[in-house]
């Protein structure tokens, strides 16, 4: 069959329904900041707008985005420490990525391989399997970290050999919001009135006497789910210690362990995964934001070889839990792939060691010179958290007693500041903390350079030189403005 010319037919010749009134893609590309605005309240989230409004952010139209830089309408250059929640690895349109998706489309290469295998994903699951240390080396694709996580914990409980499993996850942990996976996602907010999955048991975060006891008590218990660092919790891990005792205790009782590696994994950390500091190896982990390069939606989920086959391993079983139509999509494929070899060819997961150590040494100055403001600076590789005190903890010892009263409800307005601040003066973006409202998040590109930690940290400095008095006023007159 001849390809059909692109046309576009009068009302006369359809035979299908009316065009409605469509926006085209030059229509959205020169759309002005406002009428966004009006679109985004009247058809995507008018609640979520309320806190965009809050921060500044809905006057900014990004045009161009490229390395660790955001461009907006006014040809501001935005520097980017939020990351997308560490999606950027890469920042911002790299190269070599948009060069391999160039040539998959221009060679018009297959995308939805179900009826036949793909090579795409063949050869992006062998990646996978050779960046991942152990036996960690059968790979499920998927297009988030939601999906990731759903097929870890499936191959999980069905691998325990438990007939009633149960799940054990940490507070503060953040799953995904997928029926299943926000079932051990510990919100309240999240996990609103939905009829969740009950098959869970909850226990302290790195409290490994705690995680024994649920485990030694309850022979029901066939799966421990874990971040191996926090990010919603505020950017938090724990010892090598516990790691290990995670390790031996699920070993001691046949428990498989699931390690949410989807955003402090693809070397995040100084490592490809979080858990390698600890020398210790899951039996299932899941890998996603940074893993499309930050040009594609995809997820993984890696599991040990014999999990997956006790899981999934013969004809009858095979296709419980197999790909869905977008899994393994091949333009995602080819654009994964590429980023990987990116990572390694330009050391990226080295730079991110280095040029974190010196982030948080940066930082740690600043805390010592502003204790009253900032409470702690913690994290490793580009993965860092830097908590604010409570409000109260910053005024003058007279008026503490006053306003430490009102410190729960005032959680997060100081954040919230210094982000909108950060953003309108010094055109710096963060990002923030689902649980600890006081925490910003910072997860800069893996590309980024002591140069753009010292822009970022320059500005904090002088931002914190104002007094928080000065800093409250200007971002009151910011909103009045």
């Amino acid at each position: 069959m001849l390809d059909r010319p692109v046309t576009t037919l009068d009302a006369a010749e359809r035979r299908g329904p009316a065009k409605p009134n469509l926006l085209s893609v030059e229509d959205a590309k020169a759309m002005p900041v406002e009428t966004m605005a009006d679109l985004f309240k009247s058809h995507i989230n008018p609640g979520q707008f309320h806190f965009m409004k809050l921060l500044g952010f809905h006057k900014v139209k990004i045009e161009r985005a490229e390395g660790m830089f955001y461009t907006d309408q006014n040809g501001r250059k935005i520097l980017d420490f939020f990351g997308g929640f560490g999606s950027l690895a890469h920042g911002h349109n790299h190269p070599r990525v948009l060069a391999a998706r160039e040539r998959f489309q221009e060679e018009k290469r297959h995308e939805i391989a179900i009826a036949f295998l793909s090579q795409y994903a063949a050869a992006l699951a062998k990646n996978i399997a050779a960046c991942s240390p152990g036996e960690l080396d059968m790979v499920f694709l998927g297009s988030t970290g939601s999906e990731a996580m759903e097929a870890a914990i499936k191959v999980a409980e069905r691998a325990s050999g438990r007939k009633n499993c149960k799940v054990v996850h940490a507070e503060n942990s953040f799953h995904g919001k997928s029926k299943g996976v926000l079932s051990i996602t510990d919100s309240t907010l999240y996990q609103g009135e939905f009829k969740l999955v009950d098959n869970r048991v909850k226990v302290p975060f790195g409290d490994l006497e705690a995680l024994k006891r649920a485990v030694e008590n309850d022979r029901d218990i066939g799966v421990v789910v874990l971040e191996t660092v926090q990010g919603g919790g505020g950017i938090i891990g724990a010892p090598t210690e516990y790691w290990q005792g995670v390790r031996a205790l699920c070993d001691r009782h046949g428990v498989i362990w699931v390690a949410d590696e989807v955003q402090c994994g693809y070397g995040r950390t100084g490592r490809f995964y979080a858990f390698e500091h600890h020398g210790v190896v899951p039996d299932v982990t899941a890998l996603a934001k940074s893993l499309g390069a930050g040009k594609a939606a995809v997820g993984a989920m890696i599991a040990r070889r014999d999990v997956y086959m006790k899981a999934y391993g013969s004809p009858k079983t095979a296709m419980i839990h197999a790909q869905a139509t977008f899994g393994g999509i091949g333009e995602a494929c080819v654009t994964a792939i590429e980023g990987l070899n990116v990572l390694y060819d330009e050391d990226l997961i080295g730079n991110s060691a280095d040029t974190g150590a010196y982030l948080l040494a940066r930082l740690k100055t600043i805390q010592a010179k502003y204790p009253t403001i900032i409470k702690e600076v913690r994290g490793q590789g580009l993965m860092v958290g830097l908590e604010f005190q409570d409000f109260s903890r910053t005024l003058p010892l007279a008026l503490r007693p006053m306003v430490a009263m009102l410190d729960d409800k005032l959680k997060g307005s100081l954040s919230g500041f210094i982000g909108a601040l950060l953003l309108r003066d010094y055109d710096v973006l963060v990002a923030f903390t689902e649980y600890n409202r006081n925490v910003i998040r910072l997860e800069p590109p893996l590309i980024c350079g002591e140069e753009h930690v010292d822009q970022f940290c320059d500005a904090l400095d002088d931002l914190l030189g104002r007094g928080i008095v000065a800093i409250v006023k200007d971002f009151v007159k910011s909103q009045l403005g």
